[in-house]
């Protein structure tokens, strides 16, 4: 996906509605609060209802969390970054990333709306359930925990300048996929799997 230079100021504009325009942006907090609760309340309910002993959820969870970041590097290289070959296509691209590669620094959009967010964990919610019936009260959690954490390194990087401590790692990896390669550095909260896929930025 081709990108303009990216610009440090300003907002870029995906609807011509204004109502869908604003549907666009979001405050980081609510999506961090709102998962937050959502992964709480299933693995209380969990527990509850005897499908979760302590041992099983630190193990689903945990799982949970490693296959977001899976999930996180798959879709950011081979969706965020399709290369469009229609015009159907390139508006898609624009609207899902584009945007974001052209604004980095828009706060309100570093994250995915939040009604859009629960409709897909909801999907997912059935799906890891058809896969591993009741664990999905610990695993779901953990990704979505996974996804939680994404946004807040991903709000960091974008909004902060970069920190002095291990979390500048992550800075300026993220940094670089911006402003230097947008072809690789495809990993936000982790380049494990950058490292694993060889797209780690050139040294």
């Amino acid at each position: 996906m081709a990108h303009n230079k990216p610009s440090n100021t300003g907002s870029g504009q995906v609807f011509e509605n204004p109502l869908l325009e604003r549907l666009t942006k979001t405050h980081i907090s609510l999506p961090l609060t709102v998962f937050s609760i959502v992964s709480s309340g299933l693995m209380f309910w969990g527990f509850r209802e005897g499908y979760l002993t302590v041992v099983n959820s630190i193990v689903m969870f945990i799982a949970g969390l490693l296959t977001f970041t899976l999930i996180e590097y798959i879709m950011h290289r081979f969706v965020f970054h399709l290369v469009p070959k229609t015009p159907k296509q390139e508006k898609f691209a624009y609207k899902v990333h584009g945007v974001h590669h052209d604004f980095p620094k828009d706060k309100d959009r570093l994250a995915m709306p939040v009604p859009l967010s629960l409709l897909l964990s909801t999907g997912f919610f059935f799906l890891f359930k058809f896969m591993m019936g009741t664990l999905v009260f610990a695993f779901l959690p953990g990704f979505l925990i996974g996804y939680a954490a994404y946004l807040g390194v991903h709000y960091m990087v974008h909004a902060f300048q970069p920190p002095k401590n291990m979390f500048k790692v992550l800075w300026v990896h993220h940094a670089k996929h911006h402003y230097k390669e947008p072809e690789r550095a495809f990993g936000v909260s982790s380049p494990f799997w950058d490292q694993i896929f060889r797209t780690m930025p050139k040294k």
